[in-house]
């Protein structure tokens, strides 16, 4: 066996001793939802069976495609907007005290306040558009970005960054040598929590008021007691948070494959 196919056999175990858990676990939750529909324990109109589910995703793919891609389009749009704004917030803040004194409140008021509650009034103002949902995916995904990047930026030892400045680093070369790679773990923390977020924000968006999108079809669904498609929407939406946190997961092992979270070895001590 040759050097690379054994480096991709040791990959291969890796990935398979990753999975097999969480796969089995899911087995398990697939297993047990069929017996509770199966035995009657639960209505099938409260609960419907896997096979009702799946009966529903071959006969509507095409229109829960569609919808699938607006709340994707809606959820990718806003954590790409509130990742830049988050970023450049952070470092207005680490880099200026008066500023992180002057928005850092605002920020922890904003967060604070349920993106439900004041979702309608974005409808108000902006429309029954991609607006809206945007925006409630981008208030609601912010505020983790700002704090692990500020977290981030100010976890550099003071020590690293007198030696920048005695070996003649300016503010903009420490920012790029050090303080933003030293920030890129806790950045990808927060990002990993916000791309979920997102999801969420846009799903309330189309609560509130569309005529497209996951949000829009459940809503529907609870409407005329259709549990399936329901069922079907609320699945697809979790596969949206699913599919961006792997790709998200992919992307810090691709940048960050010296930083201790991407070993798998642990210690433990007793």
């Amino acid at each position: 066996m040759t050097e690379r196919e054994s480096a991709g056999a040791a990959r291969a175990r890796r990935w398979l001793e990753r999975s097999w858990r969480p796969v089995a676990l899911l087995a398990a939750c697939l297993l047990a939802w069929q017996l509770i529909t199966a035995t009657g324990l639960v209505a099938p109109y409260l609960v419907p069976s896997p096979g009702a589910t799946l009966s529903v995703f071959a006969a509507k793919w095409s229109y829960l495609g569609e919808h699938t891609w607006v709340t994707s389009y809606e959820t990718l749009l806003g954590f790409l907007i509130a990742a830049v704004l988050g970023v450049l917030a952070a470092v207005l803040m680490v880099y200026s005290p008066t500023v992180e004194r002057t928005l850092y409140p605002i920020l922890l008021f904003a967060q604070v306040i349920p993106k439900i509650a004041i979702a309608p009034l974005f409808v108000v103002w902006l429309g029954f558009g991609l607006e809206p949902k945007v925006l409630v995916a981008v208030l609601i995904a912010f505020f983790p970005v700002v704090i692990s990047m500020v977290t981030g930026l100010k976890s550099v030892s003071a020590e690293m960054l007198e030696l920048a400045a005695t070996m003649g680093g300016g503010p903009v070369k420490t920012f790029v040598k050090i303080r933003f790679p030293a920030a890129l773990p806790q950045l990808f923390a927060g990002l990993k929590v916000a791309v979920t977020l997102a999801v969420t924000g846009a799903v309330v968006g189309e609560f509130v008021g569309a005529n497209e999108g996951l949000g829009y079809v459940i809503l529907q669904a609870n409407g005329n007691l259709d549990t399936p498609m329901l069922f079907a929407g609320l699945i697809l939406m979790s596969m949206i948070g699913v599919v961006l946190f792997v790709l998200l997961e992919a992307a810090e092992a691709l940048l960050l494959p010296w930083h201790v979270s991407r070993h798998t070895t642990t210690v433990t001590t007793l």
